[in-house]
This record gives C-alpha cells, sequence and structure tokens, in this order.
C-alpha cells in the first residue's frame, strides 16, 4: 500500500492519522505541494487534479479524503481479523463529512505574508508551464491547473470569500465547542475518525499563530487540543513537523527549495 502526502496537506494528515491509529503499515512518497511536486508527469497522470492524499493499493487507487478513512477501517478489520470491530457509525460519518466541507485553502494563504505568498505563486506558475512543456500530451490538464493558480490569486483579493471562510470555520468551531461540552471526544467517550477529521484543523490554526483568537478562546476545545496532541499519532504525524523548532525547519527548507530553483532557473 502506498500513500502520496505531504505534511502542509490538512487531508494529508487526516490520513496519516488514521493510519497510524489503525496500525497500518504504507509506503510513503512525499510530494510537497508549495514546489510543485504534485505536478510532476508520473503523478499528474495518475491523479491529474494533483491533489493530496492519494492511497493506493494495487490497482486500486482513492482520491477523496473520507473514502480513504473508511477505506482503512476496512483493512484494520480484516488484518487484524477482529469479527467485532466497530465502523464509524452514521455520528461519526456526519461530523466527519461536516468538518470536511469547510476548506482551509483561502483561510490558510490569508494568514500567509503577501511577499511569500506572491513567491509561491509565481514559482508554481512556472513549475507547471515547465512540466507542460515536458509532456504535451497533459497540456490540457495543466492549463487547467495554470488556470486554478490564476483563481487563486483573484479570489485571494476577494473579501467576501475571506469573510465567508472566516465565518464557516467559526460556526465549526462553536460546534465542537458545543459537543466537547458533553462528550470527551468528538463523539462520545472514545477517539473516533471524527477526530483525525479534526485534529489538523487545530493544528493548521496553531502553525498559523490563531491559537488563542480560535483555540484558546473555546474551554472545551482548549481541553480536548490538550488531549490529543498526547496520542502516539499526532506525534509521529504532525508534531514531528510542526512543534516547536520543527516548525521553522519544516518551512525554511521549502522556501529555501522554492529560493534556490528560482536563481537555477530550475522548474
Amino acid at each position: 500500500m502506498q500513500l502520496y502526502h505531504h505534511p502542509y496537506s490538512i487531508d494529508s494528515q487526516r490520513v496519516r492519522l488514521a493510519l497510524e491509529e489503525k496500525g497500518i503499515d504504507y509506503t510513503s512518497f512525499h510530494l510537497n505541494p508549495v514546489t510543485g511536486k504534485n505536478m510532476n508527469a508520473s503523478f499528474f497522470r495518475m491523479n491529474p487534479s494533483a491533489t493530496l492524499p492519494v492511497f493506493q493499493n494495487g490497482e486500486h487507487k482513492i482520491f477523496n479524503t473520507i473514502e480513504i478513512i473508511q477505506y482503512v477501517e476496512r483493512i484494520a478489520s480484516v488484518s487484524t481479523g477482529a469479527e467485532n470491530m466497530t465502523f464509524s457509525g452514521r455520528e461519526v460519518t456526519g461530523w466527519m463529512h461536516r468538518i470536511q466541507q469547510w476548506n482551509p485553502k483561502y483561510f490558510t494563504l490569508a494568514h500567509i505574508p503577501d511577499k511569500y505568498f506572491r513567491s509561491v505563486s509565481k514559482f508554481l506558475r512556472r513549475v507547471v508551464m515547465a512540466r507542460m512543456e515536458e509532456s504535451p500530451d497533459l497540456a490540457g490538464a495543466y492549463h487547467s491547473k495554470l488556470q486554478e493558480v490564476y483563481d487563486t490569486e483573484d479570489k485571494l483579493k476577494n473579501s467576501s470569500v475571506l469573510i465567508q471562510d472566516k465565518e464557516h470555520l467559526i460556526r465549526l468551531l462553536d460546534e465542537v465547542e458545543k459537543q466537547l461540552n458533553e462528550t470527551t471526544y468528538l463523539v462520545g467517550d472514545e477517539f473516533t475518525m471524527a477526530d483525525v477529521m479534526l485534529i489538523p484543523v487545530l493544528a493548521r490554526l496553531v502553525l498559523l499563530d490563531l491559537e488563542d483568537e480560535y483555540i484558546g478562546s473555546r474551554p472545551n476545545i482548549a481541553k480536548y487540543w490538550i488531549m490529543v496532541q498526547q496520542r502516539p499519532s499526532f506525534k509521529k504525524v504532525i508534531a514531528s513537523h510542526f512543534n516547536g523548532w520543527r516548525k521553522y525547519r519544516t518551512l525554511w527548507k521549502t522556501w529555501c527549495s522554492i529560493h534556490i530553483r528560482s536563481i537555477l532557473r530550475r522548474f
């Protein structure tokens, strides 16, 4: 089984958390979307949307995050032979979809310093054009990705898009805060795949230095956040890349790659 992913991707974090929680072994392939590695022709032919993650088991490929997590649950059941293993029920699945409806893309980009965003956007445009030249048979699909980069730039100039994203996030967190007033985890007193979906959202807010505004102001979520950080899966999937000094190492490595490749014009 192979997983194509990257620590920057919230959906990648979700799938990796599920794999670690279920104890499933897999082969990891890192594709940094910020440096355009997900635009490489070999991956692009498999997944023209260039989104992460992608889970592959033999010839079977899954691109939807929730579908991957549900597939991981089934694999765990078969591999352990546990007849009484429970799968995500209706309430868990409902929370998974509710959390997935909030797209962190524009919210995240809006909190990145403008000079860095512009540099990365310019770099990605050049990467797409370089890949298009190398693989003319994929020109149509690459052109769509190039347009997507331009559309992203335009949407970030639209204040209504950013306001809607923020309001959506606030509504979601308020629902979570209310739920955690009744239960230890998002659905009851046991950790579920609903928590797997939520944890990367909180981690992203911390990464963007927004913990006080969005987590600290909600006491139930603040308590929950402290608790879930102690899980081995969190330490391996998220903390190893973004806790403390590791955050600067991860971000600096990416920025240096973009800067050097831009100078050398190696896209």
